[in-house]
């Protein structure tokens, strides 16, 4: 073993949160880029009771397993509560947000300094990709839900199970 670890350093961690409902390309980049700065990733897919995911917790969860299954440090959990909680419980100092546009920035600066102020936790805000900067997991469902082609947004086992998804409402 080779690194922090074996080394007796401390890991260096850090979160990337989400509700992950799926999971697409312009999240993935965050978390590749994540992954290549920090010993340990922690994926957390925050679970929300007012809000019905089109997949499970569970099937989300798994999602994000197979397809950050190359990065070796990345760790895909659930949480219910406050993100500085889950923070607080790991030792995670860090949280890495994507930023797509200016307004997402004016809504994760309030959350940063909440955060921070709540429990000392870093916020460090990544510039989306240009590619993806348009892309919402909301955005994409509402698309496929009509019918327009996704596939180049997300992993491909994830378009995969998004189609289905999709089908079996359309049918049920």
């Amino acid at each position: 073993m080779t690194g922090p670890e074996s080394e007796g350093l401390p890991l260096r961690r850090a979160v990337c949160p989400g509700s992950f409902d799926p999971i697409t390309n312009g999240h993935l980049d965050i978390i590749a880029r994540a992954a290549r700065l920090y010993d340990v990733v922690h994926v957390a897919v925050m679970i929300n009771q007012s809000k019905q995911g089109l997949f499970t917790v569970e099937e989300r969860m798994e999602l994000i397993r197979q397809v950050t299954a190359e990065y070796d440090n990345v760790r895909v959990e659930s949480h219910h509560g406050l993100l500085v909680d889950f923070c607080r419980e790991r030792e995670i100092p860090a949280i890495v947000k994507g930023l797509r546009a200016v307004s997402d920035f004016d809504y994760e600066l309030q959350m940063a300094q909440m955060n921070n102020g709540l429990s000392g936790v870093e916020t460090l805000f990544v510039p989306t990709n240009p590619t993806y900067s348009f892309l919402s997991s909301s955005l994409v469902k509402e698309v496929a839900a009509w019918g327009g082609d996704v596939s180049h947004l997300l992993p491909p086992l994830v378009h995969d199970a998004l189609v289905k998804r999709l089908a079996e409402r359309r049918q049920g």
